[in-house]
């Protein structure tokens, strides 16, 4: 038992320092131990330390033992009393040898019944249920707090505020529904890096066109605005004669910066422009088409 004791005093000591490592330790979402080796070589000395300590006083005890059978014998007839005393606290139930004081009069085929004490571990429990029932009662039925279906509702409505909020930031959690038109020049600088490498082979540098489309022109094919190009980048033009659905190639935040730079280019009327193609697109719709 001692043994055993001394193993769960290592394993606390250990616990309570490495807590207090990671508490006075700024080292972020890492560990302390982790990003610094040095906190880790000290828990190690220390683990040893406490090891090698806990040896020699099993050792002295042993030889205590040996020298002294006697105090070996009361240590281990004690070596469950407390247990013991627990026990006769939570059950507060007569001795053998003292039944015979409680046994009541009365008895059912030859079978006696003794007069002892409700468990004290029943009745403390007992009370504390009419102390949590009453606190239930008045918190849910007077003050009228909400219940869980209330508390979900509400944890439901933050939840889904908290998503459409990170939507707003994250960048590659885009779709052609919550694209916007970018106008700062670094988005424009880095749509028209992934233009000039995507798409000048079908479209030319200017946006002309050459086998695909001129992109200059206010008439589209699948749609103009940016919720439409995108759509059109991202899940490729028509079937059998348009362009490759792009989205396993680009990022969401990527496609949103050529199809921002796609329109930039938008009535700059290069030479030997090819002619228009599609639909007349007047203004940006929200409609996909």
């Amino acid at each position: 038992m001692r043994t055993f004791t001394s193993y769960l005093r290592v394993i606390f000591i250990l616990t309570i320092v490495f807590i207090l490592a990671e508490y006075f330790i700024d080292s972020g979402n890492v560990p302390a131990f982790i990003k610094y080796p040095q906190v880790s070589l000290f828990l190690a000395l220390f683990a040893i330390l406490l090891i090698g300590l806990e040896v020699m006083i099993a050792a002295m005890n042993s030889l205590t033992k040996a020298l002294s059978p006697e105090k070996a014998l009361e240590e281990k007839e004690n070596e469950f009393a407390w247990f013991k005393n627990i026990i006769d606290k939570l059950t507060d139930s007569a001795p053998l040898e003292k039944e015979e004081e409680i046994v009541m009069d009365h008895n059912y085929d030859g079978i006696q019944e003794l007069d002892n004490n409700l468990p004290p571990w029943w009745k403390y429990g007992f009370y504390a249920s009419i102390l949590f029932a009453i606190i239930y009662m008045v918190r849910f039925e007077i003050l009228g707090a909400d219940n869980q279906y209330v508390e979900l509702e509400k944890e439901v409505v933050a939840a889904t505020l908290a998503i459409e909020e990170y939507k707003k930031t994250a960048k590659d959690l885009i779709d052609a529904e919550t694209a916007v038109l970018l106008t700062e020049a670094s988005d424009l600088k880095a749509g028209e890096g992934v233009y000039n490498t995507m798409c000048i082979a079908c479209h030319r540098v200017d946006g002309g066109g050459g086998i695909g489309p001129n992109l200059t022109d206010e008439y589209w094919i699948l749609g103009g605005g940016i919720k439409n190009i995108f759509n059109t980048i991202s899940e490729g033009g028509r079937s059998g004669k348009g362009m490759v659905a792009w989205k396993q190639s680009l990022k969401p935040s990527e496609i949103q910066q050529v199809a921002s730079y796609v329109i930039s280019l938008s009535g700059s009327n290069p030479v030997d422009g090819k002619d228009p193609e599609g639909d007349l697109w007047s203004s940006e719709s929200e409609v996909i088409e």
